[in-house]
């Protein structure tokens, strides 16, 4: 019992890690289908942020809260300096914002080594993070815990402000039509810059999550970038339950494979499952509804 209990605090840990990673991704490739590869340095930002705030507040847990607040909108304005810089001029050329992207993503990173140093930075964790909680005989570390309460956190104010905010309602319609949507006087301009901001700004709030279980690097971003467009695809693009199912999904596959291979066969056995999956169902879990005619 203690192994299994484990394995599912591994799964879920990892998959809330992964749905922090992939929800601002389902938002800005799923719903606007912009190929950013600049994704896993937004979520380098925010782990960086992390670092920054820390050195200004001196308290580990206000300094935690601040940065989540922080990272948000440092990491949304980048992406909305993204969007109106270059991505704006590309939305009917997808594999051109994959190149330019990753161009973008290589500056970034560049420009991290060169404020931070090559070397890892670490973030310290709060007092009352720290030690974990026994669950039926297994210790899961509450920083985990912390990640998992701040993932559905996430996932339940992004569904509120899509289903219930003017601006969600906005997004949606862009989503489904964006010439009937102009036509009923609904800026697209003005929207796509909302959703990248919001896209982008999970992106941080994820790094800064990061920073509780590992170091900060300029390179972090590309460990999650890969899995979190596996999680949007196959959750279905611009589908957020499908991010959620497929997020976590994917994380307890991986620790229960794992725990009987090795983590290098997980990953393979995890990937050949995804390809077969999606030839069955390439729309993924969910699809998007739309009043498009094509």
């Amino acid at each position: 019992m203690d192994v299994l209990v484990g394995q599912l605090a591994t799964g879920l840990s990892l998959g809330s890690i992964l749905l922090l990673a992939a929800l601002g991704l389902a938002l800005t490739f799923g719903q606007m289908g912009v190929i950013n590869m600049a994704h896993g340095e937004f979520i380098m930002v925010g782990c960086y942020t992390a670092y920054v705030v820390q050195t200004v507040v001196s308290n580990a847990g206000a300094s935690l809260l601040v940065s989540l607040v922080v990272g948000f909108v440092v990491g949304g304005l980048l992406g909305v300096l993204l969007e109106v810089t270059l991505i704006q001029r590309m939305y009917d050329r997808p594999l051109d914002t994959l190149l330019v992207t990753f161009g973008v993503g290589l500056i970034l990173q560049q420009a991290a080594r060169s404020i931070f140093g090559a070397p890892a930075v670490n973030v310290t964790a709060p007092t009352w993070l720290s030690g974990g909680v026994e669950i039926l005989g297994a210790v899961v570390p509450k920083t985990r815990i912390f990640i998992l309460v701040l993932a559905v956190v996430c996932v339940i104010a992004l569904s509120a402000v899509l289903k219930l905010s003017p601006m969600g309602r906005r997004i949606r319609a862009v989503v489904q039509n964006r010439d009937l949507a102009e036509t009923s006087g609904i800026s697209s301009r003005k929207t796509d810059i909302t959703t990248f901001f919001i896209g982008s700004g999970l992106a941080s709030v994820a790094g800064v999550a990061l920073t509780l279980i590992g170091s900060t690097s300029s390179t972090i971003g590309q460990s999650y970038l890969i899995d979190a467009f596996l999680v949007v695809v196959v959750g279905g693009l611009g589908q957020i339950k499908g991010t959620v199912i497929a997020a976590f999904a994917l994380g307890l596959m991986n620790s229960f494979i794992e725990y009987s291979t090795t983590a290098s066969l997980a990953k393979v056995i995890v990937f050949v499952v995804i390809v077969i999956f999606l030839q069955v169902r390439p729309q993924g879990l969910f699809t998007v509804r739309t009043r498009s005619l094509v």
